[in-house]
């Protein structure tokens, strides 16, 4: 089958937050052809340029998040009302959703309002939907939506909605430099629907959108959905509602809360519109689900990890040092290294020789700074530690980075410890962790994010901020290496029955079938004489081989099969079949061997009840 594979900042550049993942997707599935539909989100991310792409990628069309070029579409004053009109009732959507309140979520209203509720969220869904759509159909009429949704009309339609009654108490505080930043906000989110991929010979030709990522992502497919009936697959390693909860704590209140009435609008126009959805783990679930997913629609599968590069740590888990606890991963505050540093004070204490290695970098300068940071706490906590007085002193926690000599590769650093601790406030999928129990390695991390359903029994789980639990936790496996080792071997076990990549290419591969199986046909193929041919478009259908015969031809989407014949001419009535005719009252009964070829049946004798035949009609499959 053709798939549209719908990204934003990842596949196929080099650096991107799902490359990787969308890479062995599409090398698993060899079987099928995909057309990559790419959203960036920097000019750097498109100067590195692409990752090799696989045979099985027939297109590549990609479109900047980042560049804000004027598109020159100047609208009329219908086009300038259309639009006014649309954005209009987007704003006011925005502006009415309570903070706090998940569109489309059950348990956010009152006990009062309880039965209005559910009329009253769907209300609101669809004029959402409503404006969203016309927004799509007016670029698609007009050219493009880029200047228009950066004009003086686009920031007073947004001021009209938050001064109008019914307004909650953020939106009517916005001020002007905040409705300013939301709708340049909103202008960068909206952009693909001023795209020209919406045709027949773009995503209309593909036979199923799989979106890697919601929000922005996904928008493709909804208009690839509302203008050519393709269905959707979401796929959500992490909801995009839940990171911009997480992101720009410094924005005001009033930001906050519009942009995430917009997102969550969006996702649950997004959730309901997909044939299915994939959460990549039963925390991500959670949170489809308070934004109004369907239960029957979701589907978890855990994201696929190559655990090559790890089997050497995995089958020789005796090398490591029996004394050394290992930290791997991005620094950054939420990754809570001060309380790791902390409990690790505690952890000398009862084990006097034990070591800790940090191992990994910031990503952005807030990084860099935390990073000093801990540093200074660990030289304040650890002074460097010396055998004698002419011994150069060390201190017992390092900060390294893979790529050295001593940890050329982050299997290298969880093999150099006999245990893995993560110690995060905050946490999606721990793909870090996943990579320590393919290297069979022991672990302590906090409950946060999807960590539990991760290691499953396989390891020790404290509460997070807790520096206390974490450093008995550490004790008690640096202190019992039976355990550690029986731990580990459970963990590399579970990693490779549930988080590899062929488990994960093997899921995707049922679920486009299991799609495409309750998908009516799109495409009518016929025969020779006209007639459909049973079975013409399986979801196997883009598979290579010869799956029908030659003289196939194509019809149009959903027509019948006599659309396509040689117009019927009509005939001038005959006055002598004005006459009795045989068989009634006024006429001799026919001879099945006097009967000749019918005659045709003239046009305006259709409508009238005694010229009705039984004609035989050919529906196209939808």
């Amino acid at each position: 089958m053709r798939i549209g594979l719908l990204t934003e900042g990842g596949y196929p550049y080099v650096s991107g937050e799902a490359g990787l993942w969308c890479d062995r997707l599409v090398r698993g599935l060899g079987q099928h052809e995909f057309d990559v539909y790419a959203l960036t989100r920097s000019e750097r991310q498109e100067a590195r340029g692409w990752v090799p792409l696989p045979p099985q990628v027939s297109r590549v069309r990609t479109a900047s998040l980042w560049d804000a070029e004027d598109d020159g579409v100047v609208y009329g004053r219908r086009a300038r009302r259309r639009f006014a009109e649309h954005y209009g009732e987007l704003a006011a959507t925005l502006s009415t959703t309570v903070p706090g309140q998940v569109p489309g979520a059950a348990g956010t209203v009152s006990r009062a309002d309880s039965e209005a509720a559910p009329d009253q969220s769907a209300l609101e869904a669809d004029r959402f939907a409503n404006a969203l759509y016309g927004l799509a159909e007016l670029a698609r009429d007009e050219g493009g939506l880029p200047r228009a949704l950066r004009s003086e009309t686009a920031v007073r339609a947004l001021e009209r909605a938050c001064r109008a009654p019914g307004a909650h108490r953020l939106a009517r505080e916005a001020r002007v430099p905040d409705l300013l930043t939301v709708a340049a906000r909103l202008e960068r989110a909206l952009r693909p629907l001023s795209l020209d991929w919406y045709e027949d010979d773009g995503l209309g030709a593909v036979d199923l959108c799989h979106a890697a990522s919601g929000g922005t992502a996904a928008l493709p497919g909804l208009l690839a959905r509302h203008f050519c009936e393709v269905p959707l697959l979401v796929t959500e390693y992490g909801v995009r509602l839940r990171a911009h909860y997480l992101r720009d704590p410094d924005s005001s209140p009033s930001i906050r809360a519009l942009l995430a009435a917009f997102h969550g609008r969006l996702a649950a126009e997004t959730y309901r519109r997909a044939a299915l959805i994939t959460p990549g783990n039963a925390h991500a679930r959670r949170w489809q689900e308070r934004c109004g997913a369907d239960r029957a629609k979701l589907r978890t599968v855990h994201p696929g990890m190559d655990a090559t590069p790890f089997a050497e740590a995995g089958e020789s888990p005796e090398c490591a040092d029996p004394r050394t606890l290992v930290w791997v991963g991005r620094v950054e505050p939420a990754k809570d290294l001060v309380s790791l540093l902390h409990a690790f004070a505690e952890i000398r204490k009862e084990e006097p020789g034990a070591r800790l290695r940090i191992v990994g970098g910031p990503a952005d300068p807030e990084g860099a700074a935390y990073l000093a940071h801990c540093k200074g706490l660990a030289a304040q906590l650890f002074p460097d530690e010396a055998d004698g007085p002419h011994a150069v002193g060390s201190n017992p926690v390092s900060f390294e980075e893979t790529g050295g000599p001593e940890l050329p590769s982050r299997a290298d650093a969880y093999a150099s410890g006999a245990l893995v601790v993560l110690s995060s406030v905050v946490e999606g999928f721990p793909a870090g962790l996943v990579e320590a129990m393919f290297c069979g390695r022991a672990t302590v991390s906090t409950d946060v994010g999807a960590v539990v359903e991760a290691i499953g029994g396989t390891g020790l789980v404290v509460p997070p901020r807790n520096p206390r639990a974490l450093a008995e936790a550490c004790v008690a496996l640096l202190r019992d290496p039976e355990r550690r080792a029986r731990l580990g071997a459970a963990a590399r076990a579970r990693a490779l029955e549930l988080f590899t990549v062929e488990q994960n290419v093997a899921a995707f591969h049922g679920i486009y079938l299991d799609i495409l199986s309750r998908t009516p046909a799109r495409r009518v193929v016929l025969d020779e004489t006209g007639e459909p041919v049973p079975f013409s478009a399986p979801a196997e259908g883009h598979v290579p081989g010869r799956w029908t015969e030659s003289t196939a031809r194509a019809a149009v989407r959903g027509g019948p099969g006599w659309a396509t014949d040689a117009p019927v001419r009509a005939t001038v009535r005959d006055p002598a079949s004005e006459k009795a005719p045989a068989g009634t009252a006024g006429g001799p009964a026919p001879d099945a061997s006097d009967m000749g070829p019918p005659a045709a049946v003239p046009l305006t004798a259709i409508d009238e009840p005694s010229a009705m035949a039984s004609v035989p009609v050919t529906e196209g499959v939808r």
